[in-house]
């Protein structure tokens, strides 16, 4: 059952880094497409971390049951990431997620362009840094936002208006 790390790391090219304030969603998502890594969906990376059909729950905010440190320890080593620095990608264990709708704050998405992990807590009402009310869905068409693992580009999948220019239609809190 245990293969070498190194067979393993030899299904990719490319290590990518984590944001600052991350989801896994989201880092899974640009991990698996990365140039150079072969994973074109959550069950491949799962296969090869010994997870299984977990990575797709985790990249949908379902963390029950709540991923185990041997789990974040088996990932760590194939996606080349401290298992704790996986942990800060996920909710504190006391925190509720808000699996739906998905939700992004344009300002935080222009500093750095990804999804945070704290968006989809159910106690958070808008962008603590900002203060301004989170969107579940684009201004401009109405589309509700797909998960993270599918933000390729940084833009609504449908009228393709940039995430980072959605910040002038939040509203402050």
């Amino acid at each position: 059952m245990e293969e070498n790390v190194d067979e393993k790391r030899q299904l990719w090219l490319t290590r990518v880094e984590p944001y600052e304030g991350e989801s896994i969603s989201h880092f899974l998502g640009r991990f698996r497409r990365a140039k150079g890594n072969k994973f074109s969906a959550p069950s491949g990376l799962g296969d090869v971390a010994g997870l299984g059909a977990k990575l797709a729950r985790w990249e949908k905010f379902y963390f029950n049951p709540f991923p185990a440190r041997q789990e974040l320890e088996a990932l760590a080593a194939v996606v080349e990431v401290d298992a704790d620095r996986l942990r800060e990608m996920l909710p504190p264990p006391s925190v509720g997620m808000k699996h739906s709708p998905i939700r992004l704050c344009g300002d935080c998405y222009a500093e750095s362009p990804c999804h945070k992990i704290e968006w989809q807590f159910k106690v958070t009402v808008g962008c603590y840094r900002h203060k301004l009310r989170l969107l579940s869905k684009c201004p401009v068409c109405g589309k509700p936002f797909p998960i993270p693992a599918l933000w390729v580009e940084g833009h609504c999948p449908r009228c393709f208006t940039p995430f980072a220019q959605m910040a002038k239609s939040q509203k402050y809190y």
